[in-house]
């Protein structure tokens, strides 16, 4: 994968993708917001996907992301918790398992920052709360076995 960003005026950037192009303005959304908003696009992803793979529909998905960061530079991310809800026609064990393989296992950019930040989620299933707060586990690698998915982020 290859991006490169060009500055064009101010405060504006330009990233250029082998697949599309798109302005970054850095007063209206941080980039530090881009990197959030790609990280829950990244597990939304897998959250559409692992059903659909399943012959499983899911609707009215919401990701929700609450970030803390470090008071002092560079300001990393010390713990991250995702709020997962979403309707399907999946039982509660079979949409706590498409989280869990999105965190744990499919979704590069939250395994990227899993070794510097507590991550935790909670997960909304056809109006129910069925996981909460749920710390993810260290390490990676979920044992959970869905086949290949063919996600945007992988």
């Amino acid at each position: 994968m290859k991006v490169t960003v060009t500055h064009k005026e101010a405060m504006k950037f330009e990233a250029k993708t082998e697949k599309s192009s798109f302005i970054i303005d850095c007063p209206t959304i941080s980039p530090v917001e881009y990197f959030l908003s790609g990280l829950i696009t990244c597990s939304a992803t897998d959250i559409v996907l692992i059903p659909k793979n399943q012959d499983k529909t899911v609707s009215d998905l919401v990701v929700e992301g609450d970030v803390v960061r470090a008071e002092d530079h560079p300001r990393k991310f010390v713990t991250l918790h995702l709020t997962y809800s979403f309707n399907s026609d999946g039982d509660d064990t079979q949409a706590a398992r498409w989280v869990m393989a999105s965190v744990e296992t499919y979704c590069s950019t939250i395994n990227t920052v899993r070794d510097t930040t507590k991550i935790t989620y909670t997960i909304i299933h056809n109006g129910k709360t069925i996981r909460e707060n749920e710390e993810m586990i260290s390490g990676g690698g979920s044992d959970i076995d869905l086949g290949s998915i063919d996600a945007c982020c992988s």
